[in-house]
């Protein structure tokens, strides 16, 4: 059948005043699934901008602590005072079996405790300029802190309950000697490392789970 001019403008103007007249579409929205693949994606984005954040505040404050402690092949056993340090030396099968929930506490735990002892770290530093590194890197762990909280908002799960900084000062005594200080510094730093290394696989894996921001549109023609 052959279509007129006339014929081809009316069923435009038709087709303009159906698509006017349509009901709002409800479902250009954002989910709470958007809301937790975004929260998990800028998560995700911010440990790894610590990790090599960490890299360079690493070397330079152990220049600063000095020989071993800058040494590359110095690698002392664990003392019984670095316990109080959260570690993040746990078998990764095990790791792996937990919940995201479980896995998601811990580490919101871990870098609240870590956050508390590189804070008190900042304020024995000798040096101005590692002490502004120090704050810079303690306020993005602080992000971090607030974005894996968000994380875990997103995806419906409670803050862990309790206090998430470090013993109290009568149950952590200082070290008796200059040595054993520094090696309570060395600890911590490689126990944040090994706690950002292992979180950015976490919230790899984590946000393969939840889909990307996808914005589906849904047209419903009542009586069309």
């Amino acid at each position: 059948m052959e279509l007129r001019a006339g014929d081809s403008w009316g069923i435009f103007t038709f087709l303009c005043a159906a698509l006017c007249n349509l009901p709002a579409l409800p479902a250009l929205n954002c989910s709470e699934e958007l809301g937790a693949g975004q929260s998990i994606q800028q998560t995700y984005d911010l440990t790894r901008y610590l990790e090599h954040q960490l890299r360079t505040l690493a070397g330079t404050y152990l220049n600063y602590l000095g020989p071993p402690f800058n040494e590359p092949d110095f690698n002392p056993p664990r003392l019984a005072r670095a316990e109080r340090v959260p570690s993040a030396t746990v078998d990764l099968d095990l790791w792996r079996g937990l919940t995201d929930n479980a896995r998601l506490a811990a580490n919101y735990r871990a870098y609240s405790r870590l956050l508390c002892y590189l804070r008190v770290l900042d304020g024995q530093v000798g040096t101005a300029e590692l002490r502004h590194r120090l704050a810079h890197f303690c306020a993005s762990l602080q992000g971090l802190v607030l974005s894996i909280g968000g994380v875990m908002s997103s995806l419906g799960y409670p803050l862990p309950a309790g206090p998430a900084g470090p013993p109290a000062p009568s149950g952590a005594p200082p070290a008796p000697n200059d040595f054993l200080k520094k090696m309570d510094d060395f600890w911590l730093l490689k126990e944040l490392q090994t706690w950002l290394w292992r979180s950015a696989k976490d919230f790899n894996r984590l946000k393969k789970k939840v889909p990307p921001a996808v914005v589906t549109l849904r047209l419903e023609a009542r009586g069309f």
